[in-house]
């Protein structure tokens, strides 16, 4: 399982992917987010699914790329389809054999960025048979892997109208809310940004240790949080009095 977010915004797009490989028993990390293309003219790629599908479907689309002489798809409809047609050809070529053996055809893919004859930014989830859906305005994320985890806090806090900076915040705590109650997802992750206006991109990559600060931020607060909201009916029927009197004491101090 893994875990990949991409987010677009009025800013432009943000990718995140957590970089945790599990296979049986064995435990390693890889790199799940792919960048395509040189200079302003680049994409990116993130994937969850069978690693040989991504590996093969990606190894075709950079030689597709090679075929145009170095040169990048001119927008992202280009790219994208481009991409299903390899997904579609490694299918063609392996998803047969890969069923006898008992492994189901799996590849979601989240591919974001902005090409020279792009009016902005676009964001395109595609699934194992080819088809993909774009990000809107209404829901300005997508994610593939163990989603349902970091699905509630993106709903309630992240809207399109979201600057880049808290977007950032908000896509890090979906994926700690995924890695907290997930085995399969972990440290290290990826990110990625570009930023709409001055067509560039940022990439880094953090470490547990790296966000010890934001962790225990986190943690603190969201109790503390839970402590302040107001009560609800169940007060007057759940709670003895005497723990209201001590829950009333304690809000003072």
């Amino acid at each position: 399982m893994t875990y990949c977010l991409g987010i677009k915004t009025r800013d432009g797009l943000i990718g995140l992917s957590d970089g945790r490989i599990t296979s049986g028993s064995q435990l390693s990390s890889a790199r799940k987010v792919t960048m395509i293309g040189s200079g302003a003219d680049r994409f990116f790629i993130m994937n969850s699914g069978l690693r040989s599908v991504r590996d093969k479907t990606l190894a075709y689309l950079r030689r597709d790329m090679a075929k145009r002489r170095n040169e990048c798809y001119a927008t992202m409809l280009d790219a994208v389809s481009a991409f299903t047609a390899c997904l579609r050809q490694v299918a063609t070529e392996d998803k047969e054999a890969l069923e006898a053996s008992k492994l189901a055809f799996n590849l979601h893919a989240i591919i974001g960025g902005q090409l020279a004859e792009d009016r902005e930014p676009f964001m395109f989830l595609v699934y194992p048979e080819g088809n993909w859906i774009e990000v809107d305005e209404r829901t300005p994320y997508l994610s593939i892997g163990a989603t349902a985890y970091g699905k509630p806090i993106l709903d309630r806090a992240l809207t399109y109208g979201t600057d880049m900076q808290t977007a950032l915040k908000i896509a890090y705590l979906s994926f700690d809310s995924t890695r907290f109650s997930s085995n399969d997802v972990g440290f290290p992750i990826d990110m990625v940004s570009f930023h709409a206006a001055g067509r560039t991109w940022r990439q880094s990559n953090f470490d547990y240790d790296d966000l010890v600060e934001q962790r225990l931020w986190w943690n603190r607060n969201i109790t503390e949080l839970a402590r302040r909201m107001p009560d609800g009916p169940w007060v007057d029927t759940l709670v003895p009095d005497e723990l209201r009197t001590a829950a009333v004491v304690a809000e003072k101090v």
